[in-house]
């Protein structure tokens, strides 16, 4: 099982930074926003970008799935033979 992307964490935390740390920003009720005050249009509008940023981050781990691990350390796998030992007979 590969380790979650970066991106895809960050796509994740970031509908829980503004819905939890940024209300000292939105914590007012003008200007109107669409007839609502306007903290109520940010939740409501984090409502609807949440699933969307999960779409992301899930989208990112399926295309990691389809692409094959590399190997570490740029050292390429090598097919091992089994040679005879030359030197004895």
């Amino acid at each position: 099982m590969k380790r979650p992307a970066l991106t895809s964490i960050l796509l994740g935390f970031i509908p829980f930074v503004a819905g939890c740390f940024s209300v000292s920003l939105w914590d007012r009720i003008h200007p109107i926003i669409l007839g609502l005050p306007f903290n109520f249009f940010w939740l409501i509008s984090w409502m609807i970008l949440t699933p969307v940023c999960l779409w992301g981050a899930y989208r990112i781990e399926t295309r990691r799935e389809l692409v094959p691990e590399r190997p570490q350390m740029g050292i390429p796998d090598a097919p091992v033979r089994d040679e005879p030992e030359s030197g004895a007979a």
